[in-house]
């Protein structure tokens, strides 16, 4: 494996979309599919962003990819709170994820 495929954010966010998609799916079988949706793109997307920006072409299009990450996954925050606010579904697990992922994401930007 080579140094990017070992780093801790892209490890991360890999399990987390991995946790995303299991999640979605328990939703769908709600009858949850707008929101499912919802989630799916966007705690999917921050993975995608991580492993672009590990090979951005510069360090401008590096902070860029993990910005959209960030953005991504404060929207995905978002989604899990409403879902927790709005069901008897416990997000509390997948909220605490995604905040690491943002705090690891913003020290990231900030060293970069």
């Amino acid at each position: 494996m080579s140094k990017l495929e070992n780093s801790p954010v892209r490890i991360k966010s890999f399990q987390f979309a991995c946790d995303i998609v299991l999640f979605t799916r328990s939703l769908k079988k709600r009858n949850e599919f707008e929101l499912a949706s919802q989630l799916l793109k966007s705690g999917t997307s921050i993975g995608a962003n991580v492993r672009e920006a590990q090979r951005g072409v510069s360090t401008k299009d590096f902070k860029n990819k993990f910005g959209i990450a960030l953005k991504e996954a404060d929207e995905t925050k978002y989604w899990l709170e409403l879902i927790e606010a709005t069901s008897d579904i416990d997000c509390k697990i997948l909220i605490a994820k995604c905040e690491e992922l943002i705090r690891i994401i913003v020290s990231i930007i900030k060293n970069s």
